[in-house]
């Protein structure tokens, strides 16, 4: 029994040691193996991508509205992007939201039109909307309290604007437009006019150039009409199919693309616009992976960078986790070799070795001056063959040694004897 008990303990220690190391070995070659496009060989880092505006500058001022636009001009934003649907009588005008309840008063000046399509209403209602109060009282991106007097006074008071003052903004300032195109619900005036209504609008107040021009609807038919918009596509198709539709620019969201792909594109002179990128380090990767642009809602916080937040060298990243591996190999292992030490009693400078009686294990031995001691005369007998009595712990005896025992048939009583006699006054 002992032997078996010693095997399955032995046993059961090297199973264990065998995950350990195996869990070990594969943490420290996994990191070999992984991918960033931000290990690349020196001199292969492209540009900067340029940052285009988000419904503006959305941290510093009321989404879709004059002002969001011109703090993103001031940040340094080469690019604005906004949400275009018509009105009920034809004015295109800026909303994100299919209604008017998240960014207006609209329960406070039509509380029974709340749940109203946004292109419902007519350009002079929806001139009667604030759309800057929801950004101060809700703090969408906890930045009000960064902003000035000034500024938070300004968002107090800003309106839904029509496309025609988002044009004017960029074309004063030059900065290429890109915005999505919602098409006005059925029963609505312009719902089959309202991409030749939006393409006068851009034509007259824009130089085309500088139009990103999204929708896919009757692409033909405007490629035809203004062929100086830059045609976009928010759908990756073969190069084939996109040089067929004159497309020149991509606009896909981070996560459809790879570094290969972005390539693929360039190579034939199609440009990649990344959205929605707003963490530096999220920059960084479209960075390495050689992103154009990117649409971003915190222009004033990715202007500010000028160089990837992580960029090495392949050999250099290998070196790191290289030097890494040994370090916590070298640490590891002196951490086994000081437990083991410790638990044998550390001869090297202890000079003696520890034993039952000193090591680790001595707090558990019955000390003989505790022994309650009682003469021969008080056994009347002894306990039956097979009964379990506690012994007093001894110097032969193991750690690993019961303290309970079987009594073998009339040995209990000799046991006793010799024991009291060693340890017990006459």
């Amino acid at each position: 029994m002992t032997v078996y008990l010693f095997l399955w303990h032995l046993v059961r220690q090297v199973a264990v040691l065998g995950l350990f190391l195996s869990v070990l070995f594969s943490l420290y070659l996994v990191p070999l193996g992984m991918y960033s496009p931000c290990i690349k060989e020196a001199g292969t880092l492209g540009p900067a991508p340029t940052l285009i505006g988000h419904r503006g500058a959305p941290m510093l001022a009321p989404e879709n509205t004059v002002m969001s636009f011109e703090k993103a001009v001031e940040a340094g934003g080469e690019g604005l992007e906004t949400d275009v649907t018509i009105s009920f009588d034809g004015v295109p005008f800026l909303m994100h939201d299919s209604t008017l309840k998240r960014t207006t008063n609209i329960a406070e000046v039509f509380p029974n039109r709340t749940h109203l399509d946004a292109s419902m209403f007519t350009w002079t209602e929806l001139q009667q909307l604030n759309a800057g109060d929801w950004f101060l009282s809700r703090d969408p991106f906890g930045t009000v309290s960064s902003l000035s007097a000034a500024d938070r006074s300004q968002a107090q008071n800003q309106s839904i604007p029509s496309l025609v003052q988002f044009l004017e903004v960029a074309a004063r300032s030059g900065r290429l437009v890109l915005f999505d195109l919602r098409r006005p619900p059925l029963g609505h005036p312009y719902s089959l006019s309202y991409i030749n209504t939006t393409l006068q609008v851009v034509q007259a107040h824009i130089n085309s150039s500088q139009v990103l021009w999204l929708p896919s609807e009757d692409r033909d038919q405007v490629q035809a009409v203004d062929p100086h918009l830059q045609q976009t596509s928010g759908e990756k198709a073969s190069i084939q199919e996109l040089t067929d539709g004159h497309i020149t620019r991509l606009n896909l969201h981070y996560s459809t693309m790879s570094q290969q792909q972005i390539r693929k594109y360039q190579s034939v002179n199609i440009s990649t616009n990344l959205y929605v990128i707003s963490q530096p380090w999220l920059y960084t990767l479209a960075w390495c992976a050689g992103a154009q642009s990117v649409t971003t809602n915190s222009i004033h916080i990715l202007s500010n960078i000028n160089k990837p937040l992580f960029l090495m060298t392949p050999e250099e990243y290998s070196l790191m986790w290289i030097l890494t591996d040994v370090v916590s190999a070298f640490l590891i292992t002196a951490i086994f070799i000081f437990h083991w030490w410790r638990e044998r009693g550390l001869p090297f400078w202890s000079g003696s070795r520890q034993t039952h009686e000193n090591g680790p294990y001595s707090k558990f031995r019955t000390d003989s001056a505790e022994i309650i001691c009682v003469r021969w005369s008080a056994l009347h007998s002894d306990p039956p063959p097979g009964a379990l009595v506690s012994l007093p712990w001894s110097s032969t005896m193991t750690p690993r040694m019961s303290a309970l025992h079987v009594v073998p048939p009339r040995t209990l009583a000799q046991r006793c004897l010799v024991h009291l006699q060693r340890h017990c006054p006459a």
